[in-house]
């Protein structure tokens, strides 16, 4: 009687949520909002990736070593995602991060003070931890819609978010272009900062879904990989493919100035390029609604390895610059059309698995995600400084296949609502 007046319950306060007001009678956040919130954050941890080759003569360091601080980040981020996530299932998620917001605009202002490289690469750490806020506004978008409009409301943030990621590196190229890298970490720090009362006026309270202690919700990681194979399989997938995503996007400014002569400003304008690609995400989000999530996550990887086939290609044929260019844009372009259709497909799926968990779903894909970048990062750095853009190529393509194996190897008869569990069994176990 009790399990069936909390189900109940949960109904009328998610229907009432569909009605446009949340459970407590506040008007709801538009998605459009939690996209843009999402940008904010996410873009914290990639300014630095147009500007590593700027860095290195700021310091006099290598590329090998200027690599760790897109690796730091990338830690960081990871280890945000597993200490701060899993709050959003604890704790009232507004003021949550409207506090991770502010500690983001601190790290990134040590970050734009930093007098040495060690220095730079343990700010990069507090960045990426705090802003992994990101991945707690993400879950919020499920508990807007029904279930069935759940592809769609992720392909809206993910549009946001993904913008965020990719213009990150357009913005970050030309600041530094007009004042040196320093200045991108403290205009970021501004806009951050600023970000903290619009949290409070767009945001209504969102409290918690389940009476949880943080050490409960921590051991509860555990369950849930052990229990969902689907979270496992996309967890897996997504590490592989953003680690070679980060392969190209780590390398691209030292390619571009060893190959072309060309800057910090011509590096971030490949964001731009790449935000076309970004804008699939909402389709993407409809087409795992029509077709289902695996369908998307397949094509998605088949358009990467063309995409990497191609970057490869221009690169060694013998053209004028230009031409060059021209190749690498298209290629930029279907990189991301890939990146983002196996992302959503990915995210669509482990949303549909406990509702109540969502944050702590997110926390153990996001963690494995973005170990996979940071091992995608280093392990660029390492080929590019010993292979060139031979080796950093060879490196994508060979994750892509060990994506690819992962995908095929998948339990095709396994779908997110077949494996939803009871949250009476996930407290049990937890």
């Amino acid at each position: 009687m009790v399990e069936a007046s909390e189900q109940e319950e949960a109904q009328q306060q998610e229907a009432t949520q569909f009605d446009g007001v949340d459970a407590h009678g506040g008007a709801k956040a538009p998605l459009p909002f939690l996209g843009l919130a999402c940008a904010v954050g996410v873009s914290s941890i990639y300014f630095n990736q147009p500007l590593l080759s700027e860095m290195a003569h700021s310091f006099g360091s290598t590329a090998a070593k200027v690599g760790l601080i897109a690796v730091a980040t990338q830690v960081g981020y990871a280890l945000g995602m597993l200490c701060f996530v899993p709050l959003g299932d604890v704790l009232e998620r507004r003021g949550l991060t409207m506090k991770m917001y502010f500690a983001v605009s601190l790290a990134l202002l040590l970050a734009a003070l930093a007098p040495t490289l060690w220095t730079l690469v343990a700010a990069s750490v507090l960045v990426g931890l705090f802003a992994s806020v990101t991945h707690i506004v993400l879950p919020i978008a499920p508990d807007l819609v029904s279930d069935a409009q759940r592809g769609r409301a992720i392909g809206i943030v993910m549009t946001g978010l993904l913008l965020g990621i990719l213009l990150a590196r357009t913005f970050a190229g030309w600041v530094s272009r007009i004042h040196g890298w320093r200045w991108v970490f403290a205009v970021a720090a501004l806009i951050n900062l600023s970000f903290v009362p619009l949290l409070r006026r767009r945001m209504p309270l969102l409290e918690p879904r389940q009476d949880l202690r943080y050490a409960e919700a921590m051991r509860s990681l555990w369950t849930l990989w052990k229990t969902q194979p689907l979270l496992r399989e996309s967890a897996v997938l997504g590490a592989l493919v953003f680690a070679s995503f980060s392969c190209f996007w780590t390398t691209l400014a030292f390619l571009l100035e060893a190959h072309y002569g060309l800057g910090a400003g011509v590096a971030g304008t490949f964001g731009v390029v790449g935000a076309a690609g970004a804008l699939v995400a909402a389709i993407a989000g409809r087409m795992a609604d029509r077709h289902g999530s695996r369908w998307v996550a397949g094509l998605g990887l088949s358009i990467l390895v063309g995409s990497y086939l191609l970057l490869w290609g221009v690169v060694a044929m013998n053209a004028g610059i230009w031409l060059h260019i021209a190749g690498l844009v298209a290629g930029v372009v279907i990189l991301d059309v890939g990146a983002q259709m196996t992302q959503v497909a990915n995210q669509t799926r482990i949303f549909g698995l406990v509702s109540s968990a969502r944050s702590r779903l997110n926390t153990v894909y996001m963690v494995m995600y973005f170990t996979g970048a940071a091992i995608g990062s280093w392990l660029s750095s390492l080929a590019w400084a010993r292979f060139g853009w031979n080796g950093v190529s060879g490196l994508a393509l060979g994750l892509m296949g060990l994506a690819w194996l992962r995908h095929a190897t998948g339990q095709r008869g396994v779908t997110a609502r077949s494996a939803e569990r009871t949250e009476v069994e996930m407290c049990v176990e937890a």
